[in-house]
Formats: structure tokens, sequence, C-alpha cells
């Protein structure tokens, strides 16, 4: 760096390098080695003789290229692009000759272009080493006293390198260097070290050849004198093309002042000689790129430095940062409590002033002191009178042009309590079988802790973190009242307003007219089935008294029993037809577990982790309340502590003999205990946690990968194979689990595979071998199709669902999540031809995300697994950000890069499309930030583009969606619209805003003024509408004005203009008036005129109608009124007018407002509505209120009741009071109006309204399979009764023919009806003649 202005040509003599490099280090900046820089360097066969043979390498320092680039004197000499992406290659130049000698610099490509060239190395003639480059980088930070590394580069290896100072005849120093580079140290720089250095080299066999000397570099020490001061004048906050004045103020006259601009120290280095103690930096008209930190110091002609001066930071801008407001300690404050309102923004040095809505004046200023120090305004012991919306805006000292923009505002609530929450049931407040509901409590603002209660038991009571509650309905204990309230960290003491009740409903406490009548038949059935039992028992018994010689009994018996089998088979038919109502597929639903923890171990001792060892054990579910830790059967419970991250800590401190054991940890949620993690298992005190092996099933020929699973970050990981001595492959630290891939499956590399784990360094401590792992490559079915119906990027509560399909017939199916089996299918029953299955979530959780796949099989063998689809269950992070770079509108062709903004690191991010399901790019970074690329747009590319970020440890738990970004492919902007609001037609004194509308977002808009050159205001690109506010609006402001998009890119696309708007400004002239022809109410389809008369000739008249933002019609007649014609007028023409009128040798000063002018398109006005309160149906000794409403003002109802001729009431505000005297006021109501202007003119009687009572139809809830089945139960009782009354009465005969028979005949007639199924059988009774003449009816029951 020299002392010279920026742009002059540098000296040899690099003066103040230290002082420069100093001043990086304490500001945290890097070394002057630009990263993208590459490195080149010599190489050759020949030690003694480089020049016989030289070949140029050229090496990128961080990534992989495609194309290199040498140049030589500044111009392209060759480029190689090499067969696959490397980090080195190399330009080949044979023996040096002069034509080959000169300045060369080597290049890389980057995906944004060339890289910066490389250090210049110098080729000289023939039997000369290359002139080594010379320059220096710090080490640490303090002023004075760095210290300083010099580096020497040489171009070639095995050389001597040698550093030599000014004024000393041999070297100060020496190093032989492995590679091309030496690197000398200076220690706490002291006015000793000061002096002019060189380096040379030497080949190590030849002392004697020599290279030519480097530049020299003279270093100094800073900080010898006091800091100076640093200030700006007028402002550290300028506009574009002000100017500035940056004064840099010493304690001693005669030195010469510096000023840096710290983002380009090497450029922006000016100085000045003053004869006084102060120096003055101007800057004439201030540009954008003149922004950043700036600061100075002095020095004296012994090159002594100063400390440097306190960094000044300049804005250049033309619209101030927003600023935005918080409350400390909370929002919601206690009644004489006090509050912080502290006010942050981007912007340093300048004061602050605190604004509430309502009121013109700031309440309180904070100077630029005051803001330096942190404080903020405060409010004390507040009141009612406090509570309302605050905002603060920046307070400056100086004039200056930049426009402030709109701010943040936060509202402060002053209560006696915190105000009530909402509450709210998902998925419903009706509980279903088997299925808990969560009670969602929640408020605006942070809360320290939510309480949930339920009105039906007193001493039920529920605490929760993040306002979530599972309830449950076991044995019908769910069901109730429950209500919420909570508690700030401000205030732990105060629980807030209870919310709003909200009752939880089931089968024990809901009960419907529909589920009474289906238990109703459900216990009819039953006893139809008891009373036909009763039937044929009393039968058998009658059967064994009496003498039958009649079969109606019997034939009775068989009707009652096939009345009833009719019955039940036409009640199943009606169960049955309601079940086909819906199409039968095979879905399996998935009955999610409790997602599984995660356990590990960290510590404090890398090198011997059992001297402090702590388990950890997190769960990917939000609802976790507490964790268990099990080791060989006893347990340790730890509380979730209140964090974001639902884990928590198990300390075991210095491990010992008794904590050997194998571990495991459970999450324990509100009703369930989830599966266990996998089992940690601690060997020894000196050996490290036994890892865990997996893989996926080997296919041939295709990629593996071997997961090892290890305990402790930082470890190193080795893969063994049975057989092998050696490590098959090694890993260095990536965390606690490494991936090792085998490239291509073959039989080779089938075996019993094993991994082990070791610390860092060395010595190392090493693992138990894992348990072995045999990989075995089998007949697989080739993988199946496995997708989603919907997109994978699923909200909380959607419905999922997985379709796994093959071509292959008969085949079951398997679900996996994230490797671990969930669900399965069989359909190897189902009829021919391709075997799917539909894995289906109903509702999705938090813990529901995740990578699936699915697999399917049939005896033997299996299917390779699909291709995974990964779940995101998103609104449980941030909403991230998604802006599109260079801009959202693009020319065919070309790139765009959409970056999606993040708030918290490693996540992995994806790119959704609108109209697509599946996302259309994924990435993970270790950044909290991604760049999707677009590559060669086109207008298929067009559309709304959204992103999302998730975690990948956790059940992929991701974010909102960011707002759209529209992308554009065309070569020209779409024309912008401009309106005015409230309307164009301003009167004098108002405000009025202009909006530019376009459907490009995250673009600007600039508004352009008739016949001026430059624009009126620029709007900065925020959001999708431009707002150009016109305050107090006089006769400057009227005109015509147009607009057009101003994108803050170098865009070659097209701009076109917006509409013309032309502003008016009434209130300058008398006030016209307005007539219509023929009247104010007007048929559909006729004709209409109105007549605005003024008072001034050569006039332009302007009709408005309410609601519209622009005129209707402008006139310029030759009198002085005009008439404004409208043919076939619509209802839509119904409305409120006006008009008013301007000089033509004044445009668009226009009078005032004519009288309005109220016209109604009807030939009968529209019908009213009417409707009853509180319901439609009368209660004892309560009345209803009917209510007539209609749309036009100034007019009288009437109410008419059917039956009666005459109305029955008449009101001018629409409300009749109706009650129901002995029944009468039952019946069909509607009502009717007419305006008052015109009481000739009624409209329409409106829908009619039935009131109904104790004389009236009640409403049931009946359905029509209802009634059949009522219908039914009524046959069967009946039925049932005729038989029982026909058996009662014929019971007084029987019984005295039973009376009349000797003992002889019950013998027979017992006989009889023992031989009742052997029809074939002879008796010698002397009975049998009567038993031939009978007729016998075999009736089997």
């Amino acid at each position: 760096m020299t002392l010279d202005w920026p742009g002059q040509r540098p000296t040899m003599l690099r003066t103040f390098t230290v002082l420069l490099f100093c001043i990086r280090l304490s500001l945290g900046m890097t070394s002057i080695v630009m990263q993208s820089q590459p490195e080149l360097w010599i190489e050759t066969n020949y030690p003694q003789a480089p020049w016989e043979n030289i070949t140029l390498w050229c090496k990128s320092p961080s990534r992989i290229s495609s194309k290199f680039l040498l140049l030589k004197d500044k111009t392209q000499m060759t480029w190689i692009r090499p067969s696959s992406k490397t980090f080195q290659v190399s330009f080949p130049l044979g023996a040096l000759t002069k034509y080959n000698a000169g300045l060369y610099r080597c290049c890389y490509w980057k995906e944004t272009g060339w890289s910066e060239p490389s250090k210049v190395l110098e080729l000289e003639a023939p039997g000369q080493l290359p002139k080594p480059i010379f320059w220096i980088q710090a080490e640490t930070s303090p002023l004075p006293g760095c210290n300083v590394n010099i580096l020497c580069h040489g171009w070639l290896q095995d050389l001597v390198f040698m550093l030599f100072k000014e004024g000393y005849a041999e070297p100060v120093d020496y190093q032989i260097p492995t590679g091309t580079v030496a690197i000398f140290s200076i220690a706490n720089m002291t006015p000793e070290s000061e002096g002019v250095y060189i380096c040379r080299t030497h080949i190590q066999m030849l002392p004697t050849l020599w290279s030519e000397p480097s530049n020299p570099l003279k270093l100094i020490v800073a900080g010898l004198y006091p800091k100076p001061t640093l200030t700006a004048y007028p402002g550290p906050i300028m506009a574009p093309g002000e100017s500035l004045s940056l004064r840099c103020q010493g304690p001693i006259y005669g030195m010469t002042f510096a000023l840096i601009r710290l983002e380009d120290l090497d450029k922006s280095f000016y100085r000045k000689r003053p004869i006084k103690n102060e120096a003055y930096f101007f800057f004439r008209a201030l540009k954008i790129h003149d922004a950043g930190h700036y600061l100075c110091f002095y020095y004296d002609g012994s090159y002594r430095g100063s400390l440097l001066s306190d960094i000044l930071k300049i804005w250049v801008t033309d619209t101030f940062p927003k600023t935005w407001l918080l409350a400390q300690p909370s929002p919601v404050v206690q009644m004489g409590q006090n509050v912080s309102l502290w006010c942050q923004g981007p912007v340093d040095g300048v004061g602050l002033a605190l604004y509430k809505k309502g009121e013109d004046k700031p309440l309180q200023l904070l100077d630029t002191a005051s803001t330096d120090d942190d404080e903020s305004f405060f409010l004390n012991n507040v009141t009612y009178s406090d509570a309302g919306i605050y905002s603060c805006l920046y307070l400056l000292s100086w004039k200056t042009s930049i426009r402030m923009t709109s701010h943040n505002t936060m509202e402060l609530v002053v209560v006696d309590k915190p105000p009530k929450p909402s509450l709210s049931a998902w998925p419903s407040t009706v509980f279903k079988l088997g299925k808990a509901i969560t009670l969602q409590c929640r408020v605006p603002h942070p809360v320290l802790e939510f309480s949930l209660e339920w009105e039906e038991r007193a001493t039920f009571q529920k605490f929760s973190v993040d306002g979530d509650f599972i309830i449950s309905n076991a044995e019908g204990k769910g069901t109730g009242t429950y209500s919420c309230s909570y508690r700030i960290e401000a205030h732990p003491n105060i629980w807030s307003y209870r919310s709003e009740p909200l009752r939880l409903m089931g089968p024990a406490g809901f009960l419907t007219w529909n589920y009474v009548l289906n238990e109703a038949i459900r216990l009819s059935l039953f006893m139809q089935l008891v009373a036909l039992l009763l039937v044929v028992l009393w039968i058998r018994w009658k059967c064994r008294r009496l003498r039958i010689r009649e079969a109606w009994l019997l034939g009775t018996a068989q009707g009652v029993t096939m009345l009833f089998i009719v019955t039940v088979l036409f009640c199943c038919a009606i169960s049955f037809a309601g079940l086909c109502n819906g199409v039968l597929t095979e879905e399996t639903e998935i009955i999610m577990p409790t997602p599984k923890p995660e356990l590990w171990a960290e510590t404090n001792f890398p090198l011997a982790p059992w001297k402090n060892l702590t388990l950890w054990c997190r769960s990917p579910s939000g609802s976790t309340k507490e964790f268990v830790l099990l080791k060989d059967g006893t347990g340790w419970i730890a509380t979730r502590p209140a964090s974001e991250q639902v884990r928590a800590a198990f300390p075991l401190g210095a491990l010992t003999q008794s904590h050997t054991g194998s571990y495991h940890c459970h999450s324990w949620e509100e009703m369930a205990v989830s599966e266990p993690s996998e089992a940690l298992e601690l060997v020894g005190t000196d050996m490290l946690p036994k890892p865990v092996i997996s893989a996926s099933p080997p296919i041939r020929g295709q990629k593996l990968q071997i997961r090892c699973k290890g305990w402790l970050a930082g470890m190193e990981f080795v893969l063994y194979k049975e057989g092998v001595q050696e490590p098959v492959q090694q890993l260095g630290a990536v965390g606690r689990e490494a991936f090792f891939t085998i490239q291509r499956m073959e039989a080779k590399d089938q075996g019993n595979y094993s991994c082990r784990t070791h610390t860092e360094k060395r010595p190392f401590k090493w693992s138990e071998p894992s348990e072995p792992l045999e990989l075995v490559i089998k007949e697989m079915y080739p993988k199946p199709f496995f997708k989603t119906w919907a997109s994978p990027v699923v909200t909380p509560g959607a419905r999922v669902t997985f379709n796994c399909s093959t071509p292959h017939q008969h085949m079951s199916f398997i679900l996996y999540k994230d490797g671990s089996e969930i669900a399965s299918s069989d359909s190897s029953w189902a009829s021919p031809g391709a075997s799917a299955a539909h894995f289906l979530i109903i509702s999705v959780g938090a813990g529901d995300g995740g990578n699936y796949s699915c697999r399917y099989y049939d005896f033997a063998i299996w299917s390779e697994p699909s291709d995974p689809v990964e779940l995101v269950v998103t609104e449980y992070y941030p909403q991230p950000t998604l802006l599109a770079q260079p801009g959202p509108v693009v020319l065919p062709g070309k790139n765009v890069t959409l970056r999606c903004q993040g708030a918290f690191p490693g996540m992995r991010f994806a790119l959704l499309q609108e109209g697509n399901q599946v996302p259309l790019q994924f990435q993970s970074t270790s950044g909290n930030s991604a760049d999707f690329l677009l590559h060669t747009v086109g207008a298929e590319d067009s559309g709304n583009y959204s992103c999302v970020y998730y975690e990948t440890t956790m059940s992929n738990r991701g974010s909102h969606l960011s707002k759209p970004i529209m992308i554009w492919v065309t070569d020209t902007f779409p024309k912008p619209w401009l309106f005015a609001e409230p309307s164009s037609v301003v009167p004098v004194g108002k405000n009025v805003t202009l909006w530019c509308q376009g459907p490009v977002r995250g673009v600007g808009y600039i508004l352009h003024k008739e016949r001026e050159a430059t624009s009126v205001q620029l709007w900065g690109s925020t959001s999708n509408d431009g707002a150009f506010p016109i305050t107090n609006i006089s006769g400057a402001s009227i005109g015509r004005y147009s607009c057009c998009y101003h994108p803050d890119w170098t865009s070659p696309i097209k701009i076109q203009p917006s509409n013309t708007l032309e502003l008016i400004v009434t209130g300058l002239l008398p006030k016209p008036s307005l007539l219509a022809q023929p009247g104010p109410i007007v048929a559909p389809g006729e004709n209409m005129t109105f007549q605005c008369q003024g008072e001034l000739p050569d006039s332009t008249f302007v009709l408005l109608k309410e609601g519209t933002q622009e005129p209707l019609e402008q006139q310029k007649p030759s009198g002085y009124r005009a008439d404004f014609w409208m043919p076939a007028v619509r209802g839509e023409d119904s409305g409120i007018y006006s008009c008013v009128y301007y000089l033509d040798s004044a445009p668009f000063a226009a009078s005032n407002h004519s009288d309005f002018l109220e016209i109604w398109v009807t030939d009968k006005p529209p019908k009213p509505s009417l409707s009853a309160w509180p319901s439609t149906m009368f209660k004892l000794g309560k009345d209803i209120t009917l209510q007539c409403r209609g749309p036009l003002p100034g007019v009288e109802f009437v109410l008419e009741h059917d039956g009666e001729e005459a109305p029955q009431q008449f009101s001018e505000d629409g409300d009749f009071v109706i009650n129901n005297v002995e029944g009468k006021g039952i019946g069909n109501y509607s009502c009717s109006y007419r305006l008052q202007a015109y009481p000739d003119i009624w409209s329409e009687p409106s829908d009619a309204l039935e009131l109904v009572g104790a004389a009236g139809p009640a409403a049931q809830e009946c359905t029509v399979g209802n009634i059949v089945r009522s219908s039914l139960i009524v046959v069967v009782v009946v039925a049932l009764g005729v038989v029982l009354a026909i058996e009662w009465k014929k019971w007084p005969r029987l019984r005295t023919r039973d009376s009349e028979t000797d003992g002889r005949d019950q013998t027979i007639a017992l006989e009889e009806c023992n031989q009742e199924g052997e029809p074939g059988t002879n008796t010698s009774s002397p009975s049998s003649v009567s038993q031939e003449t009978s007729v016998e009816l075999p009736v089997p029951i």
C-alpha cells in the first residue's frame, strides 16, 4: 500500500504495509490474500538448471473447476479444459527462451465467471532464477506491537530463502521450506524492527546461483502518538449527490493526516498535510459506493504514526432504513409497572424520537450520546392512558433530502391482568373412538407458562410451556368444559384472564336424536329375538298338554319366525347399502408410534472422554414432557427443560466400573411412551462406547452406504471386513456418525463388516468393535414406484396418502420411515393385475415427517427399496425469505438464482413452484441460506416460487413456507397501473396517495409528473405496492402523473410506463348544481341525463360517482352547462353522483363539489331480508322480534301475515314485535318497503319466514333410514300383539276341553307330540282312526 492518492501508480517502496495489516486484524478482517486467488508455481526435472525444462502449475484454493487460464503480459496465452473437474492443471513451457520470458498469471473458472488472477510470476532470461515476491501477513491485533509474518514466494521448490535488512551485510534470517513459500516471523514490532527488507533465493546445490532481489518492503511502527477524532459535517447520513466533509483532528501540529475506508483498504487511502492540527476530506457529490466505515490517523516525516481514530460509519442512501420497537419486559404491562421501549435500527450515531398514534408531537427524544450508550425510552408507572400504538423515527440535527420510510409499530397493552388467550381444539371438539384431542392455548406474545382448567373438576390443572394440552376420553372422562390462562415472565405471580370456555363432547356426553334412535333399533332387535324364543317355548309347552288337531298354531309360529328373519335381512341390507355408498379401496391407516428418541454422549475431555461423561436424550416430538434413561433395568427420570430443543441431560461424571452396561432412553408423552432409542454400551473406563453398524440391503451393481453410528462427537471412524487385516476405509471426524461407501456392490464385496471409533489425536483411544454386519447380495425384484398423492410438503393436520405400486401381481407391501418398518399391507388376495397399496396418515403431526420408502415381496423374494420421499411437516420454524438475484424479471435464456434465507444453520432447504407437487430442488448447507440456480430459463419457468427449510435429524420438522415470489421470464416488464386513493379528485388541503401497482414483486417504482424533468419520488422495493403520499394538497400538486418500474439492478429488460392519471384539486371555484332527468329513480334499460350547471364559461366539467376512484366522464361545452348522457342504465349505475368544473386556462384547479345526488336504477326496489330474533320458535311467555332490512335508506317497512288481508304493522326501523297469545302468532310472515319520497312504489316482498310454537310443527332430526326402521319395529310389535291376543282368546275353550279329556287322551296327545318328527311310525292306539282322518302339517321351527 502506498501513500499516494487512489488511482495513482504505486511505488516500489511499500510503506505502511504493517500499519494497514494491523488495521485489518484489529477490525477482525482477513489477510490481503484473497481466498479466491489461485496459486501459481514452477516445477522442473532439472534441479540445477531449472530453465532447461519448465512446467507452470495453477491450483484453485478451495473448489474444483472445469477451466483454467494462463495469461502472459496481460494477454491470453492458453487455456485448458480438463476431462473432469479438478483442483490444479499444468502448463508445459519447455526450455526458457527470450520468447517465453515475461510476466505470468493464471485464473480458474467459477460459477460467476473467472476468478481473481494469481500473483505475478516474472520469468527473465535463461540462467537466472525467478524474482521472488515479498509481502506481509499480520498474526495478532495489538497496536502498537503487532506480530508480523513476512512471506517470500520463490516459485520453485527446495530453494534457500534469505532475508536481508538495509544496513546489514549478513542476512538476518534464512529458511529452507519444503514448498515454494518461506515465512519469516518478527514478533512484537518495536522501533528497532523498522527498516527496509528484501528477500532472495538460491539453489541448495548451487549457492552461487542467486535470484534477483525482491521488491523492498519498509516496515514502520504505528501507534506512537495519541489517536485523533473523526467527525462528519453536516452528518453521517446523507443522500446521493449531497456534499460531505470529514474532519480528522489531532493534538500535534505539522503532521500528515490519512483517511481510510475499511471496505477497500488498498484503494481508498487519502492523505493531506495541513498547517494546523486538523485536516478536512471533502466529498462534493456523494455516491452509493462512498458509504462505509472510515477511520483516520496521522504520522510524522519518519512515518511514525498515531493510534487509529474511532470508526465512523457513513450512510449514503435516499431512504432511511426501517426501525423497530421492542418492549421490555413485555408489551403487555400491568397497571403501575414500568416499561422500557427499545428503538433499534441499523443506523448509528443519530438521535431517536418516540411517537404515539394519534399525537403529532414526539413523546420522548434521545440524542446521539444516549443512543450510543444503549439507552431506551422509559415509561414510568403506566396507566390506561399509556396504552396505544407506538413507533420510533430517526431524529436528525441537520438538513438532508433523505425520505423517511414506513416503520414498524408496537402495541402497548395496559391491564390489571394480562388479556385472555384463545383456546381451540384440534382436530375438532368431538371425541372419536380411540382418538385424543389437542387443546391449543395461544397468545401473540412470549409466555412463561400456560395453565388448563376443567370446570367439571375443580382440582384438575395442567401446565404447558408451548400451550398444547393432549386430552384423552378414556372411559368417557374427557368430555366437559375447558378454559386456559397464562402468565408472563415479567409478572410470574399474576395469571391472565381465562379464555372463553370450550366444550369437548363425545359419546358419553353428546346425544342426538339419530344416536338415540339407532340405540333403540338395536335394543328392539334384541327384544324381538327374546320374544320369538318365548313364543316357541310356550308352543312346545302347550303341545305337551293339549291334543292338537289343527296346524294354525304352528303356522303362526312359522310366520312370526319368517317375519323376524326378513326384518333382520332388511336391516342388514340397509346397513350394507350405507357401506357401499363409498368406493371400496384398500387403504392402510398408518398408526404412528411415538417417535424414537436419539441418545448420545458429550464430554469436555476429548482425549479421555470417560473422565466426565454426560448422556443426552432428544425427542423429535414437541409434546414430550419427561425422559427416562434405563441401564440394565435401573432408571432415571429427567423433566424436559423450558427450551426450544426437546432434550434432557443425564450427567454420569467420571466413568467407573459401576457405570458399565447398556443404556437406552424413552421419551414420555401425555398418554404414551416412545420406542427405546438405540442402545449405548459403556464397556469400560478406558474404552469408547461400542458403535452401531447398519446398511440397507445390498443390490448388485449399485452404490451401498454403510452407516456407523458412534456416541461422541469428534471421533474418527474405521471400517473392517472379516478376513482382511487392514482397515477397508477410514473417515475423519464428521460428527457422531459416518457413512462408508461401496461405489459398486459386487460378489467380492460380500462378507461380515464391523466398525470402530477412536479419538482424533494420538495416542488413540479405541472403542470396542461393533456387532458384525453381514452383507449378502440376493436376487431382488425391481424397486416399486413410490409417491404421495399430494405434495410431500404439508401443514400439520393435513391428510397424506403414500402410493406404493408395482406391475407384479399378488404382492405384499412394507412402508418404512427413516429405515424402520411402520406399516404393512397384504394385497396377495387381490384380483389379478398390478399390485398397489395406499398408506394413509389421516392427520399429520410434527413428528410424522421423515424419509419414507417402501418395498414389496412375495414368499421369499424382496424388491429393491423404492426411491425415498421426504415428507416435510411445516409451521414449526420461522418463515424464511426468498429473494431473486439479480431480480425477479429475467430475459429468456439467462440464469436466475433464488436465495432462501432461513433462521438457523445446518438445515436442508427445498424450492417449490406453484403447480408442481414435488419440490424442484433440495439443498443441504452448513449455513442458514441456500442458493437455487434456475439455468437457462424459459417461458415455462415463469410462476410463483416459495421455499422451506427443515431439520433432517428430527422428523423433518420444517418452517413456514416463505412468501411466494413471482419470476417473470420476458424481455419487457409488464405494464403497471397508477391510481389515486381515495380518489383522483381531491379537495384542497386534504391528503391523497398515488399507488403504482404491478404484478412484479421485489422491484421499486418511480413516479413521473408531466413537464417535470426529474422524477417526483422514488419508493423502495419492499412490497408489491408503491405508495407515493401527497399531504396537504395544493394547486402545485395538480397535473398528469405516470409511473414505471425502477429495478435496483442493471437489466436490459424494457420498461413500459403506466397509464396517465390526472390529479384534480377541488375547492378553488364556486360549486355547480347537478340535476337528473327524468328523475333520480329510473327503470333498467331507460336513458338518463345528468345536467351540471357552472358559473363560469370556458370550463371543463367532470362527472363523479362515490366509490369510484376515477372520474366517469369529462366534457368541454361552449356554455355554462354540460349534459352527461347515460343510455340504457343498469342496476350497477345506482349510486351517489356529483360534479365539478375547472377553467381551461387553469386546468385541474377545480370547483367545490356539487350537492350529492342519489340515483336508483330499478323498476321495483329490491326485496328486503326478514329474520327472527332470538329464534323462529316461540317460548312460553316470550315474544319474537322480526327484523326487516332493505338496501335503501329513507324507507317505510310493512309486515304481512298469511291469512290476513290487511297489512299487520308499519315501521320505519324495520323491527316488529310478535307475541303468541292464543296461538295467533304462528304462521308465515313477509315484509316489503316503500320509498318515502315515492310512496306509490313498493318493493318486492321478502322471502317467507315461518314462526312455530306449541300449535305449530316441531322440527325433528329424522332420516329416511330411521323412518323405515321405525316402521319395521311397529309392524313386528303389532304382529306379536295379534298372535298373543288370538292365543289369549282361545285359552278358555282349550281349558274346558282339557277338563273333559281323560288320561288316555292325554297319553295319546303326548305320544303324538313325541312322534312329531316321525310321520311314518305306526301305532295301535284307538285314536289312530282319528289320526288317519286328520291332516298333519309338519312345520320346522
